[in-house]
């Protein structure tokens, strides 16, 4: 007895030492160590619950069941597009204010449209082309990533990956470390000179194993028997576009790869977020992101999910098997975070840039209300009209995604008002089938609207970069363009996103009150102490943690 009693002393003097690190270990600091956030390319809402039966225990159900699900978080604009998606989550503020009005919008100084993050002054850091010619330039505010930076005086890392360009970018800032986004045409993950003089050297090594290979040199079959793909259309289906026009499973990529230049396929792909991930893992491990004092940042865009839906559409099988995919990796990715860091370390959020409307022609079908705005038909005759009333000329300049921009100056010459032009532009395209509202640029510039679609349509304006006449289509209809599924609603199928936190000092909840997509970064930095970014006008959400 006595012996046994001496073992148990000494078990506590030796142990007990080691299980009170541990439990150390568990208590979260005053600041998470490392920001994650993890943002899924065009993921409506319903996709949790509709696929929920079908998730691993440790993917979305991890970060659901141990974090706070805001159920009722909305994006509050008309433009609804990716690139201005990443751009108000890292800003907290809408297009009005960070600029970013579209993906593209036109120039009238240039008097052509421009890309987003397109910077002719930078130069490619990791290829050889002039595809890292890219910068956060036309990004009109700073974002999270750069108020931490002054905070921490430069001390924090920020970074951004994704497949895409804009992506990285536009969540990385205008004082991050890096941006990095993958170059289709030489299958490297590359950056530009505004962030980087050359790639540090685990990038290069990176680039070098070539892994993308090893994601194109098979074939895409279903995870599950596709048979188990019962909450969408038949595997084979009218309502696809297809990739290079194949639109049935399975998919061998070498052979549908083989005569096209580049790796572009890649991205059409579940495997293209499984090459996220891989490289994000690395990110972290060699830039030893979350290790010091100085809490790090990290977005991540998860962009495949978002090709496969514009090609196939909300509710193919291809989606669903993405999406089931995905939950693996982020099982994956959970762990590890789990591992390296530890849970208590790391604050994540995980939403969408954007939402996603069902493919018009199955709605039609399904006798809903739909259909697709004839654009070019409409831009062909609203010159001829406008021709006729105010005589010969180029009346309008650019058409881009349903805005209008008018020839100011032949208006200014021709002794006309633009108000009186704008208003007979606006009120020819209302007659169009399928159009719900028609708002001038003069009108959103003198009235305030509290709420409504016209509210959001304000959202989205900018005076120096949005089109004199803005159009809204009705519920259910998309402009008729190459790709199946497109965007660019007010509605709750385009703006309804998932959005969790997880880890740090989140609670266990369902938080079901009305959120803005614009709250999440004055939130993160509520929980920081630092300034919110300087055009923010989100709210700092309550009841995330104790």
């Amino acid at each position: 007895m006595k012996y046994i009693f001496s073992f148990i002393i000494i078990f506590i003097i030796i142990f007990t030492p080691k299980i009170q690190a541990q439990k150390r270990k568990l208590i979260p600091p005053e600041k998470p160590k490392l920001i994650i956030g993890i943002v899924i390319d065009q993921m409506r809402y319903d996709i949790i619950y509709r696929y929920w039966d079908k998730f691993d225990d440790n993917g979305f159900k991890r970060l659901i069941n141990q974090g706070t699900f805001c159920r009722n978080t909305n994006y509050n604009y008309l433009f609804t597009e990716s690139g201005v998606g990443y751009a108000t989550i890292s800003t907290g503020t809408n297009p009005s204010y960070h600029g970013i009005v579209s993906n593209r919008w036109y120039l009238r100084l240039k008097e052509k449209i421009i890309y987003c993050v397109e910077d002719d002054k930078t130069e490619t850091i990791g290829a050889f082309n002039n595809n890292g010619k890219m910068s956060p330039k036309s990004l009109l505010t700073s974002n999270i990533g750069d108020e931490l930076m002054l905070f921490n005086n430069h001390k924090s890392k920020v970074i951004g990956i994704s497949l895409n360009d804009y992506a990285a970018i536009l969540s990385a800032g205008h004082t991050a470390n890096a941006a990095y986004w993958f170059d289709s045409e030489s299958g490297n993950w590359i950056s530009s000179s505004f962030y980087l003089d050359s790639l540090p050297d685990w990038v290069e090594e990176f680039n070098n194993k070539e892994y993308y290979k090893l994601y194109l040199n098979r074939e895409w079959k279903t995870l599950l028997p596709i048979e188990k793909y019962i909450f969408g259309n038949n595997d084979d289906n009218p309502y696809e576009e297809g990739i290079y026009k194949q639109h049935i499973f399975p998919y061998d990529l070498v052979k549908l790869n083989k005569n096209k230049k580049g790796y572009d396929i890649l991205k059409y792909t579940p495997f293209g977020n499984t090459f996220t991930k891989d490289f994000v893992i690395s990110t972290i491990v060699n830039e030893q992101l979350g290790k010091d004092e100085f809490t790090d940042l990290l977005i991540i865009g998860f962009s495949s999910t978002g090709y496969i839906n514009k090609q196939f559409g909300p509710r193919s099988v291809e989606l669903e098997d993405a999406i089931l995919r995905l939950d693996k990796e982020l099982s994956h990715f959970l762990d590890f975070i789990d591992e390296e860091l530890s849970k208590e370390n790391v604050l994540l959020f995980l939403t969408s840039d954007q939402g996603s409307v069902n493919v018009p022609r199955y709605l039609s079908d399904s006798k809903i209300p739909s259909g697709y705005f004839n654009y070019k038909k409409a831009n062909v005759l609203l010159k001829s009209y406008l021709n006729s009333i105010y005589g010969q000329g180029d009346w309008v300049v650019a058409y881009n995604k349903q805005q209008i921009y008018l020839n100011q100056l032949l208006i200014e010459d021709s002794k006309l008002k633009l108000k009186d032009v704008q208003n007979i532009t606006a009120q020819f395209l209302l007659q169009f089938t399928g159009v719900a509202n028609v708002i001038t640029a003069t009108t959103l510039q003198n009235t305030n609207f509290s709420d409504g679609i016209f509210n959001k349509m304000q959202n989205s304006y900018n005076q120096k970069r949005s089109g004199d006449v803005i159009i809204n289509l009705e519920p259910g209809w998309t402009e008729q363009i190459s790709v199946i599924s497109s965007e660019n609603s007010p509605y709750s199928y385009d703006t309804h996103v998932p959005l969790i936190w997880y880890g740090w000092k989140i609670k266990r909840q369902i938080l079901n009150t009305n959120i803005s997509i614009i709250d999440i970064t004055p939130t993160i930095s509520n929980f920081l102490n630092i300034s919110f970014p300087n055009g923010c006008i989100g709210k700092p959400i309550n009841g995330l943690i104790d």
